[in-house]
């Protein structure tokens, strides 16, 4: 399959709920904002409001193109029984709108995403002025999502991801064709799920889901396998920064252990690039100033190429 597949990000439109982007001239940077008590990284460190505001304008200062926002760890061993989630979708809005609505109010022209699998929080973020949701699952834990999103008409990101986050640590490993296999099957079946709800084509973007049910040498695979997942026809989104796999393959330099999260943003800028190399046209990222940064280069070399 990947003999006659490109790895040049794909020049596409992307249909949002009040306008469309142009993905593939250059790499779009989705500067992450956790609002949450327990996130692996920034966990707690924007538990107010306020400061969550204040670091959403920072990154659009930094150069984000685009801000996602998320009050749910979706963290391994999280989310305990699934969709019965830990955090109820009032707490998620309680914490997440302030932040909306606050950020909106000073760069009315920002593009804001929701990381949100729940309906009812995606339904009350769209009304707030948010232009995309985030689903982690790719529309299977909240089988609302997917008619939200088609009635709002908004942009979404469908995600892969391989069972759920409590059972992450015990899921056997998968040789290479397997787990390709695996994501390709699971992203069809999202895909579907959109289409037979009404979200249109151009509205999709796919993720791969790094780490999201990927046993940490396996995003590795993915990563360079990436390519492959243009076959829809579709842009790609990489969220691969801070993420436990690359820490876990720092742990020669670090004695022995995992790097810790704060110790992996170089790690995270070369996994990036390759992901912009290998065809992804949006990044996730937590420092959005260096990943701004790398991917112009990135862009040059695809450009020269």
């Amino acid at each position: 399959m990947t003999d006659n597949v490109s790895s040049r990000p794909m020049l596409a439109t992307w249909k949002l709920r009040t306008r469309t982007l142009e993905l593939g001239r250059r790499t779009l940077v989705m500067g992450v904002v956790n609002i949450t008590p327990d996130s692996f990284s920034d966990g707690g460190a924007f538990a107010k409001s306020e400061d969550a505001v204040a670091y959403a304008l920072q990154l659009l200062d930094e150069g984000a193109d685009l801000l996602d926002l998320g009050a749910e760890s979706t963290r391994p061993g999280s989310l305990a029984g699934g969709p019965d989630a830990t955090v109820s979708a009032d707490e998620e809005q309680a914490r997440l709108l302030p932040v909306v609505e606050g950020a909106l109010k000073v760069r009315p022209g920002a593009v804001i995403s929701v990381d949100t699998y729940k309906a009812a929080t995606a339904r009350a973020a769209l009304a707030a002025g948010v232009e995309i949701v985030n689903d982690v699952s790719g529309f299977s834990w909240d089988s609302a999502l997917a008619d939200v999103c088609a009635e709002a008409g908004c942009g979404v990101v469908l995600m892969h991801t391989r069972g759920k986050p409590d059972g992450w640590k015990t899921q056997p490993k998968l040789e290479a064709d397997e787990l390709m296999a695996s994501v390709r099957d699971g992203l069809e079946a999202s895909l579907e799920r959109a289409r037979s709800a009404g979200v249109v084509r151009d509205a999709i973007v796919l993720d791969p889901g790094y780490g999201f049910g990927k046993r940490f040498d396996e995003n590795f695979v993915l990563l360079a396998r990436q390519a492959e997942l243009l076959v829809w026809g579709r842009p790609l989104l990489a969220g691969l920064s801070r993420k436990s796999f690359l820490g876990r393959k720092l742990a020669p330099i670090y004695g022995g252990d995992p790097a810790p999260v704060d110790a992996r943003e170089t790690a995270s800028i070369a996994a990036m690039v390759a992901a912009i190399l290998h065809g992804a046209s949006i990044v996730r990222v937590h420092a959005v100033r260096p990943a701004v940064e790398a991917a112009r280069i990135a862009d040059a070399v695809l450009a020269a190429g």
